[in-house]
């Protein structure tokens, strides 16, 4: 049932909204009578609220109302205030601070998207036995400034404690020198009762360092890389004390706060104190992306009891836990979980830092598949969803960014428009519930028949801005999208991805005549790319790891032709020394695409590299979270220089989805994990993993772990569900199928497991080849002493080839050559 607004959006009488202008405090008494059974508050603003009533703040939600399209969707929250109200006369009250409706946003120093100046809504119902009355904002407020001052949420927030009227929010106030509130028009249709959980603060971290440093600030350092603000407390200080609190994710080699990753993000904090003892403050209406903070001017010492990092964003649940023998994966894991709660305060994020914080839908649709395994995200996604569709609808396309505020239409784009297929199918296959596709179908349909009309008459999605596999890593640092794959393969790989899912959310829906068109413009996309960029045997003319990923994982290839694309992958996956050679569009995928066509030894040895660039390079580097660029701090501890340097981007961090379902082997096999598959691959000198995950029918887990010649496999299967299990380095390759409940195995493994390759410098060549770690090792070598020169291992005549004769065709080959091979054969291949 639609909601009935009763109240009007109120503002200042005196001009308000420049990007330096105080926030606006709005106030009203009111009488309640004898006999009241319940009170509720109703509130939302142009611009950020905060409510309250009787002296006390209403509720614990922070950045309220959060970010949506504003001009189509603008929630409001409801509180229940019964308790707080009293018998007699009562006040509430409101800030309202300026949040993303005029803050500027965005790269180009521009604001005002929403709105030249703040505006309040405001209503409570107090309802007795035979009526209900109405506090409704409307020009009776009264409207004045108080101790919150200049507020961005990029710049930071000044408080002046010594401004703050004490005592504004309780009945008796005097506000006869505060002015009337008058009308503020905004369409009433806009307000929405909200899908999304609220931004909440949802923990606190302590200092694990508190660092003074003579002649300038007070370092602090968290330890990790949050979303949020800090609280501070003082314990005294003179009327008129300005303390200045700045934020960073990174330090210099010389211990200052290095603000690169900033950009112009000002991204401090000040704090005028009013004198007297003790004090405590914390912002309303800004947040940082930052690890450390500087404290300058604070009086006295300030010591770590003082002070507190406070994590905001969206209040999601946790639903993915993951763990193994492997520290730096599970570092890894866990800095893809803070990246993602980072870059969900209250829309999903490219980054949580600099002058940017979009909702950037390439990153989306990179992490989505991630993002559903990590937390509970039906709400915040549908709500983001529904602002998608509605900014669709109004523009006629879908913005790479949501909400919208580019200066530029958006261009279909693959990868970032195509999310609005992608992310409904992610969620769908989840939650296991069609209405989310029955929601987003025409927005689906629609993206899909505009990017039809756009394809050559051959089928290809050949023309047209693209994005590309962006930030390949061998792409120029001013020119991301200029990696390795064409572009347009990218674009036709995805739209072959995108016409499936569309051909089978059509069946689902039950839209046959749909479902048939769908397929058959699969079907032409499909065979336009095979033509276009496969060989008969499976190659592919644009030889990258993306460009083979996408191929393999998006079903472009017949299965014939998979074992040829998977070697081919392997090779250059090999080729690149087991270090990342993919960006957005082909990262989520390639762990996956190796696996499918039989490398799993390969894909492990991706995901355990740590030479940059590669997924645990950061770990190694000390991060906390996932990077925007594979090198975003260099190996000489400097920051990518390119400016558009963020260490809190979870994109990258899509490969996490691989450890849930191939590490631990826990992968849904249906919709709403009605049917589970169960399949550990076992690898990468990994010797236990676990996996847990929340699904809509309850927990479901697997762990498996490997110990005294033996391996132990325990599931639980949640009411529900059925799973098939698929016994991971079982001799006789068991299958089972459980139902909801504990389930154990354990077995002795296969007698050559673990066992090490007995190789010698007389071992042939293609001998040393078959074993991906020995010949990693060695190409390391030959590239060091060789360099330029090409050594084949499965090259004419490696089998008649070894080490021993190689070195012989060498002139002047020297001793430290024979003992940096020597050394490569001996070595674990664990740490080849």
């Amino acid at each position: 049932m639609t909601p009935t607004w009763h109240a009007e959006f109120i503002t200042s009488d005196f001009p308000n909204g420049a990007l330096d202008d105080p926030a606006l405090y709005f106030r009203k008494e009111f009488h309640v009578a004898e006999g009241l059974t319940k009170a509720t508050l109703k509130t939302t603003a142009v611009g950020l609220v905060e409510p309250h009533l009787n002296g006390t703040r209403v509720g614990d939600e922070v950045l309220a109302p959060g970010w949506t399209s504003y001009r189509n969707r603008l929630a409001v929250s409801t509180y229940d205030v019964t308790d707080s109200i009293r018998e007699g006369a009562n006040a509430v009250g409101a800030i309202v601070g300026q949040g993303w409706a005029l803050g500027r946003l965005g790269w180009e120093n521009k604001s005002h998207f929403y709105s030249e100046a703040p505006a309040l809504y405001l209503e409570i119902e107090l309802e007795y036995a035979d009526r209900t009355d109405l506090v409704r904002s409307d020009p009776s407020f009264r409207c004045s400034t108080g101790g919150v001052r200049a507020n961005s949420i990029y710049d930071g927030e000044t408080f002046d404690a010594r401004l703050e009227p004490v005592g504004w929010t309780l009945p008796g106030f005097p506000d006869d020198h505060w002015g009337a509130a008058k009308q503020f028009e905004w369409n009433l249709e806009t307000l929405i009762e909200p899908s999304a959980p609220p931004i909440r603060r949802i923990e606190e971290l302590q200092p694990v360092s508190v660092t003074t440093r003579p002649g300038s600030g007070t370092v602090i350092d968290f330890g990790q890389v949050i979303s949020g603000w800090v609280r501070l407390r003082t314990r005294g200080g003179d009327k008129g004390t300005t303390i200045t609190i700045r934020h960073a994710e990174l330090l210099t080699p010389e211990g200052e706060l290095d603000t690169e990753t900033l950009r112009t993000a000002k991204a401090t904090n000040e704090w005028i104190l009013a004198g007297g003892e003790e004090a405590e403050w914390e912002p309303r209406f800004t947040f940082h992306g930052f690890r450390y903070a500087e404290v300058t001017g604070y009086p006295g010492n300030l010591s770590a009891g003082d002070i507190a990092a406070v994590v905001l964003h969206t209040d999601m649940a946790r639903t993915g836990w993951f763990s193994s023998s492997n520290e730096l994966i599970d570092r890894m894991h866990e800095n893809t979980v803070w990246s993602m709660r980072d870059n969900f305060v209250g829309v999903p994020t490219d980054c949580p830092q600099r002058d940017e914080r979009l909702g950037w839908t390439g990153d989306l649709h990179a992490f989505g598949p991630t993002a559903v395994l990590l937390h509970d995200v039906r709400g915040v996604l549908g709500s983001w969803l529904e602002d998608l569709r509605a900014e669709q609808n109004e523009k006629g396309f879908v913005p790479w960014v949501v909400p919208d505020i580019l200066s530029n239409p958006s261009s279909p784009t693959a990868l970032w428009s195509d999310v609005a297929v992608a992310l409904p199918w992610t969620l769908y296959q989840e939650y296991g519930d069609s209405a989310i596709l029955e929601d987003s179908y025409g927005s689906m349909t629609a993206f899909v028949r505009q990017v039809e009309a756009l394809l050559d008459d051959s089928g290809l999605w050949s023309s047209g801005f693209q994005y590309g596999d962006w930030l390949d890593p061998d792409a120029p640092d001013d020119n991301p999208a200029g990696g390795k794959t064409d572009r347009h393969l990218v674009a036709s790989a995805y739209f072959c991805k995108t016409t499936r899912q569309m051909a089978e959310t059509a069946r689902i829906l039950g839209k046959e005549q749909d479902a048939a068109q769908f397929a058959a413009l699969h079907s032409r996309v499909r065979d336009a790319f095979r033509r276009e960029y496969i060989t008969e045997a499976g190659r592919i003319v644009n030889e990258s790891a993306t460009a083979y990923a996408l191929a393999i994982c998006f079903g472009i290839l017949d299965e014939e032709q998979l074992p040829h694309a998977g070697k081919q992958l392997a090779r250059l996956v090999a080729k690149s020394g087991y270090t990342i050679s993919t960006g957005f569009a082909g990262t989520p995928h390639v762990t996956d695409a190796l696996t499918l066509t039989g490398h799993v030894d390969e894909a492990y040895k991706l995901l355990t590299q740590t030479r940059c660039p590669s997924f645990l390079y950061p770990v190694t580097q000390g991060a906390t979270t996932i990077w925007e660029r594979w090198d975003s701090v260099r190996p000489d501890g400097t920051v990518n220089p390119s400016g558009m340097t963020s260490l809190n981007h979870y994109a990258f961090g899509a490969v996490t989805a691989w450890l849930y379902r191939v590490v631990a082997g826990l992968q849904s096999a249906a919709p709403g994990w009605r049917h589970i598959r169960i399949a550990p691959r076992p690898g990468g000198g990994l010797t236990h993993a676990t996996a847990r995950h929340e699904t809509v029918l309850g927990p479901a887990e697997v762990s498996w772990r490997i110990s005294s010649g033996s391996i132990s496999l325990d599931v639980l299967i949640p009411a529900g569900a059925e799973a098939e299990i698929v016994l991971p380095l079982d001799p006789a390759g068991t299958i089972v199928t459980v139902g909801q409940g504990r389930h154990r195995w354990e077995y002795p493994l296969p007698v050559s497991y673990g066992s090490q390759p007995n190789f010698t410098m007389d071992t042939p060549l293609a001998d040393l080849s078959q074993d991906i770690n020995t010949w990693d090792a060695l190409t390391r070598v030959f590239a060091a002493h060789l360099p330029g020169v090409p050594i084949d291992g499965n090259g004419p005549g490696a089998e008649s080839i070894s080490l021993t004769v190689l070195l012989q065709y060498v002139p002047g080959a020297s001793d430290e050559f024979r003992l940096d091979l020597e050394s490569a054969l001996t070595r674990a291949p664990a740490d080849a």
